[in-house]
């Protein structure tokens, strides 16, 4: 048991990360029912839908899980009420100030964890009541920090400034990086990647498929303009990149994307003209086959204890 484990009421330090188009309700609802933590993506769902994921949710699990909201999100308020309304008692934000929502949560008893990516907005999560801090380096999939700080990096950074309970993200699939962060000062992990390709991820299958193909160096950072973002290479990231080299603006890459990007890539499996966000961790898990929640969590427990003994005796 940690701060992190207790805070949470969960078995293991293992936070599945709210990812859109992959963090439905079967693949919370596993993470949670092996000891960790599962977070609904509420960015990618309509409110309607997150309140039935909520409620699939309740029915296929009793432990503990959590929402994702990204305040900049336009129906971040309506999450939000939702989300009380159902009873759920965890909720991760991301993309905004801390400030806006922690205090209303905390008067409905919900605890709130915050990501950020530099250790400036790591403090002022301390200033703004948080319960704990998600570093996320830019190892990360999908929308990133403007800061472009390691995962190696930015876990001693933050750990320096703030006493709060600290989740290490970015660059993390295996035992060894999560013996690693927590030598670093981390008290848990939030794994995006390795959880987005499971069989429970509600991510296509092709997409699955191709992200296990990858190899090192296939993602990039990208629409640094906008919002930055990893993204793998396809038709769609050419065009982006060629615009970029032109001196596209931001009303310029606006116009490029359109609308649905991320659906039609990640949950439609369109891997040519689709946004395809993954963490740069894939290169690592090239030739893995799909697993379930249940095999990836066996192979990063192993995986751990397994190098704590090794290093430690």
């Amino acid at each position: 048991m940690n701060r992190i484990t207790s805070l949470f009421g969960i078995e293991l330090p293992i936070i599945q990360g709210g990812m859109a188009w992959c963090s439905g309700w079967r693949l919370v609802s596993a993470v949670s029912n092996c000891g960790g933590l599962g977070l609904l993506s509420a960015g990618s769902m309509t409110p309607d839908l997150l309140r039935e994921h909520i409620r699939k949710c309740k029915a296929a699990t009793d432990k503990p899980f959590g929402v994702n909201v990204p305040l900049m999100n336009p129906a971040a308020a309506d999450y939000m009420n939702i989300i009380a309304e159902e009873g759920v008692k965890i909720v991760f934000t991301s993309a905004g100030s801390p400030k806006k929502w922690t205090g209303w949560l905390h008067e409905r008893g919900i605890l709130v964890a915050h990501v950020v990516s530099s250790s400036k907005f790591a403090a002022k999560c301390e200033e703004a009541g948080v319960d704990a801090v998600v570093a996320e380096g830019t190892e990360a999939g999908g929308h990133n920090g403007r800061e472009e700080t390691t995962t190696l990096c930015l876990i001693p950074a933050v750990r320096r400034a703030t006493t709060l309970p600290l989740i290490a993200a970015g660059g993390i699939a295996t035992g060894e990086a999560m013996l690693a962060v927590e030598a670093l000062g981390a008290e848990a992990v939030q794994i995006g990647t390795r959880f987005a390709l499971t069989e429970e991820s509600s991510a296509h299958e092709d997409f699955k498929k191709l992200c296990l193909s990858l190899e090192e160096g296939d993602t990039l950072l990208t629409l640094k303009k906008l919002s930055p973002t990893r993204l793998i290479k396809n038709a769609l990231r050419t065009e982006i990149e060629e615009a970029e080299d032109k001196g596209a603006t931001k009303e310029d890459l606006l116009t490029l994307l359109g609308a649905g990007r991320a659906r039609r890539g990640m949950l439609e499996g369109d891997l040519e003209q689709g946004e395809l966000e993954i963490g740069q961790i894939t290169g690592l898990l090239k030739g893995y086959p799909i697993q379930t929640v249940r095999e990836v969590f066996d192979d990063i427990i192993s995986g751990y204890k397994q190098t704590k003994v090794r290093l430690l005796g």
